[in-house]
C-alpha cells in the first residue's frame, strides 16, 4: 500500500479532531448580550406629481419598474467597463466585476457621493435587486453543475479527492481556531460559536471552480496533466464544498439538534433521489422527446423543483440549482443547448447584480482602525497559507513535481464568485457582521487577483532554473 494511502485518513482524521476540539473549546466562552434596539429609517415615498411635464417624468422615473431598468443599465455599465480593464490587466472579468459592485457601493460611491448613490440604489428598491440576482445565482449555479464532469474525479479520483479535502480541511481548521479567537469581538449577538465558527471554516475553504477552469483554458492548459489535475481538484473540491455548506446551513438555521439532524437526513434523502431516480428518468426523456424547446422547458422544470425542494428542505436554493446541474445527462449537445441560453443571460445580465448587491454590503469604511486591517491581514493569512500550502504539499505528497504542486496550489487558492456566494449567504443569516463581511469580500479579491501573478512567478522560476541547469 503506498504511504499516501495512508497519509489520506491521517490528514483527515487530525484535523477533524482538532476541528471538534476547537468548537468545543469555543461553545465554551460567554455568550454576547444582544445590542440594544435602533430604529431603522424607513425609506423616504416619491413626492407626489405635480402639474407640469417635467414633474410628470420625474414621477415616472422613480416607479418601481423604471427605477429597476435604470438601475441594471448602470450597472451592466459599469461591469462591462471593469471587466474590460480586468481583462486588460491579465484579470479574470469576474475581478473587475466585483470592483465594479464595490465601487457602486458605499465603500466608493457612497463616500464621494452618497446623494448619487442614495438617488441610484435607494434602499427600498434593493429588494426587486435581489430577487433578480438570485434568480442569476441559480442559473449560474445550474451552469457550474453541467461543468463539473464527475467521470474525471472517478478516473483520478484518490489523488484528486486527497488534493481537494486537505485543501478543505486544513483551511477549515484554521477558519475554525480563527473564529476562536474572533468571536467575541466581531460575531454578531445572539450567534452561537458554532455558527459563526462553521461558516469562517467555509469561507477558508471554497475555491471557484468556474474561475479555475477559465484561467486554465485562457492559459492553454486544458488537456495538460497539469489542467487535467486542477479541474478535477476544483470539481472534487466543489461537490465537497457545497456538501459541507448545505449540512452548515442546516446546522444553522436549525433550532435543536433534532431539527438540524433532520433537515440533514432530508438534504442526503434528496441528493439521493435526484442522483438515483431523477438522474437516470432525465437521461431517458431527454433521449426520447422531440424538440429542442421541449428538452430545454425539461431541464427548467427540474431546475425549479429541485431549488424548490432545497429551499423548503432548509439547505439554500443554490444547493438545489447545483445538484440539478449535476445530474443533468452527459450528451454534449445538451448541455450545450442549456449553457448557450442560461450562459448570455445570468453571466452577462444578473451576475453582475449580485455583484452589485455584494458592493451595496461592503463597507470598507468601517475599517477604520489599524488592529482592524491587522485582522484583515491574519484572515488573508489563514486564507492563503491554508489554501495554497495544504493543496501545494498535498499534491506534492502523492507524486507530483515541485511546479505542479505550487501551480495546483495557486489554482486552488483562487475564489471568485463562489466565495462571495458563501459571504452573502453568511450575511443574510445575520451570521457576519458587516465588518467581517468586508473583510472577507476583500480576501476574496485579492485572493483570486494574485492567482494569475502567482503562476507568473512559478512558471518564471523553473523556467530560469532549468535555463541556469542546461548552461552548466
Amino acid at each position: 500500500m503506498k504511504k499516501s494511502h495512508l497519509l489520506y485518513p491521517l490528514i483527515i482524521g487530525i484535523f477533524a479532531a482538532l476541528i471538534w476540539f476547537i468548537i468545543a473549546q469555543g461553545e465554551r466562552l460567554p455568550e454576547k448580550q444582544p445590542a440594544p434596539l435602533t430604529t431603522t429609517l424607513t425609506p423616504a415615498t416619491p413626492p407626489p406629481a405635480g402639474t407640469g411635464v417635467f414633474n410628470e417624468l420625474i414621477h415616472h422615473a422613480q416607479h418601481p419598474l423604471s427605477m429597476l431598468l435604470f438601475q441594471i443599465i448602470i450597472i451592466l455599465c459599469v461591469a462591462r467597463l471593469f471587466g474590460y480593464l480586468a481583462q486588460k490587466i491579465k484579470q479574470p472579468a469576474v475581478v473587475g466585476e466585483i470592483v465594479a459592485g464595490i465601487v457602486l457601493g458605499p465603500s466608493l460611491l457612497g463616500l464621494l457621493w452618497p446623494d448619487a448613490m442614495k438617488t441610484i440604489f435607494p434602499a427600498g428598491s434593493l429588494s426587486n435587486l435581489q430577487f433578480l440576482s438570485q434568480i442569476g445565482l441559480a442559473f449560474f449555479m445550474f451552469i457550474v453543475g453541467m461543468e463539473l464532469d464527475i467521470s474525471k474525479v472517478r478516473q483520478k479520483a484518490h489523488d484528486a479527492v486527497m488534493i481537494s479535502h486537505a485543501s478543505i480541511i486544513i483551511p477549515f481548521f484554521l477558519g475554525v481556531c480563527l473564529a476562536y479567537f474572533t468571536f467575541q469581538e466581531f460575531a454578531p449577538a445572539n450567534v452561537n460559536f458554532v455558527s459563526f465558527a462553521l461558516f469562517m471554516g467555509i469561507a477558508m475553504s471554497i475555491t471557484a471552480f468556474p474561475v479555475l477552469a477559465r484561467i486554465v483554458q485562457e492559459r492553454g492548459l486544458t488537456g495538460t496533466p497539469l489542467g487535467s489535475m486542477a479541474i478535477t481538484c476544483a470539481a472534487a473540491d466543489d461537490i465537497t464544498a457545497w456538501g459541507i455548506l448545505a449540512v452548515v446551513i442546516a446546522i444553522v438555521k436549525s433550532t435543536g439538534i433534532l431539527s438540524a439532524v433532520v433537515t440533514i437526513l432530508l438534504a442526503l434523502t434528496f441528493v439521493a433521489a435526484m442522483f438515483f431516480l431523477v438522474r437516470p428518468w432525465l437521461q431517458k426523456r431527454m433521449t426520447t422527446v422531440q424538440g429542442t424547446k421541449t428538452k430545454v422547458a425539461l431541464a427548467f422544470f427540474v431546475l425549479l423543483i429541485s431549488g424548490y425542494l432545497a429551499e423548503v428542505i432548509g439547505v439554500h436554493l443554490l444547493f438545489g440549482a447545483f445538484i440539478a446541474g449535476v445530474i443533468m445527462p452527459q450528451e454534449m449537445n445538451i448541455k450545450t443547448l442549456l449553457t448557450d441560453k442560461l450562459e448570455d443571460v445570468s453571466v452577462l445580465i444578473l451576475l453582475p447584480i449580485f455583484f452589485v448587491l455584494t458592493g451595496l454590503r461592503t463597507q470598507i469604511g468601517l475599517l477604520n482602525e489599524g488592529h482592524l486591517w491587522a485582522v484583515f491581514g491574519v484572515i488573508m493569512l489563514v486564507a492563503v497559507s491554508g489554501k495554497f500550502a495544504g493543496s501545494a504539499l498535498t499534491a506534492r505528497i502523492v507524486g507530483q513535481p515541485w511546479q505542479e504542486a505550487l501551480s495546483i496550489g495557486a489554482l486552488m487558492n483562487t475564489r471568485g464568485l463562489m466565495e462571495l456566494v458563501v459571504l452573502n449567504i453568511g450575511y443574510e443569516l445575520g451570521i457576519l457582521t458587516p465588518q467581517v463581511f468586508a473583510m472577507l469580500v476583500l480576501m476574496a479579491l485579492a485572493t483570486t487577483f494574485m492567482t494569475g501573478p502567482a503562476l507568473d512567478i512559478i512558471n518564471h522560476y523553473y523556467a530560469r532554473r532549468r535555463h541556469v541547469v542546461s548552461q552548466l
